[in-house]
């Protein structure tokens, strides 16, 4: 049984999106330039676009300052292009936590403009915008564009706005932002450099989108916002909680742009690094059920997730010499639809 994923993009910024910017899927059949940058430092049933979980996993661990590798200060300050509010919010303690009720307040502030729907933001992109105010210093930073619902995307797109379908606004994973005082491009150009994640930038509409998904960059003439990229499965990726451990043992994992259905994916994966690769069992958290030896993804959901069960005491032959970090691998099992990726890497992680 198939179902395919609804969803689309921005409305002020007609052609922002993920597309580009990374998963799109059609529903149907199938399942201000500014100068001088400143840097401190360096007809079926169809599916929707997963958004981002309902629940957030909170670090309590008083020597992980900074669980993520492009992290700022713990403050957040913003304007909204549309709401007319603004938002000036610490939301990590200095011992590494998060405050709950500013996370929150900062989901409100992201909500759906369309229908006033939010849900809760990708932790990483709260940090990664708290990275670029505070390493860029921009003048200001104005959000344009935060959480989208799947509906909202969906009127946005009959309207004939050019915009993606699997948005990563439908997950919680993007955001668009105006930034004021600095030459964005140049900005465009280091988050590029430094591979955050989806960076595109549209000059006439004077804003980036940045998101946390897979490392890729764009602009409005090369985002290719009508291919529907992310049919079938075809750009699947895999987020972790976090990207520090000190153990892997819990850690959460959840799958996204999954845009047709049914999916397997294997109980057995790796940690990968230059040595070699560790043995790791997972557990399918929600609706995802055991099918032999894999986790069966068949029921639309807000979230796909999983975590890690156990890992293997041996490194094994397996490596990959090229990575900077270590990694993980999931295998999907057969049957695999359409364009079913033979296996899904995970972010770079660091294990303590």
């Amino acid at each position: 049984m198939k179902f395919r994923l609804a969803g689309l993009a921005l409305l002020l910024s007609a052609c922002v999106s993920s597309q580009a910017a990374g998963p799109d899927t059609r529903a149907g059949k199938q399942i201000r330039q500014d100068t001088g940058i400143v840097a401190r430092r360096e007809t079926d049933t169809t599916h929707r676009p997963n958004p981002a979980p309902t629940q957030r996993a909170i670090s309590r661990n008083p020597e992980a300052e900074t669980r993520f590798f492009f992290s700022g200060n713990g403050r957040l300050r913003l304007a909204h292009g549309h709401f007319n509010t603004t938002l000036d919010i610490r939301y990590r303690h200095a011992d590494g936590s998060y405050d709950e009720a500013a996370l929150k307040k900062i989901d409100e502030f992201f909500r759906s403009r369309g229908d006033g729907r939010h849900r809760p933001m990708s932790l990483r992109l709260i940090e990664l915008l708290s990275f670029v105010q505070e390493r860029f210093r921009p003048g200001s930073m104005t959000l344009l564009s935060g959480y989208r619902s799947p509906e909202f995307n969906a009127e946005l797109g009959a309207a004939g706005a050019a915009v993606a379908m699997a948005s990563l606004h439908t997950q919680g994973l993007a955001a668009d932002i105006h930034l004021g005082g600095i030459d964005q491009r140049k900005l465009w150009q280091r988050l590029r450099e430094l591979k955050t994640g989806g960076v595109g930038f549209y000059k006439s509409q004077k804003f980036l989108h940045i998101d946390v998904g897979p490392p890729r960059f764009w602009e409005e003439t090369t985002s290719r916002v009508s291919e529907n990229l992310s049919a079938g499965n075809a750009r699947m990726f895999v987020r972790t909680d976090f990207d520090r451990y000190g153990s892997l043992i819990g850690a959460a994992l959840t799958l996204h742009s999954v845009t047709t259905l049914p999916l397997y994916v294997a109980a057995d994966a790796r940690v990968v690094n230059r040595r070699g690769s560790q043995p790791i069992r997972l557990a399918g958290t929600g609706a995802i059920r055991k099918h032999g030896t894999c986790w069966e993804v068949s029921t639309p959901e807000e979230t796909y997730g999983l975590t890690i069960e156990s890992v293997g005491a041996e490194t094994v032959e397996g490596g990959d010499p090229e990575a900077e970090h270590s990694y993980l691998l999931l295998h999907t099992c057969e049957p695999r639809i359409e364009k079913t990726p033979l296996e899904v890497r995970s972010n770079p992680i660091e294990l303590e």
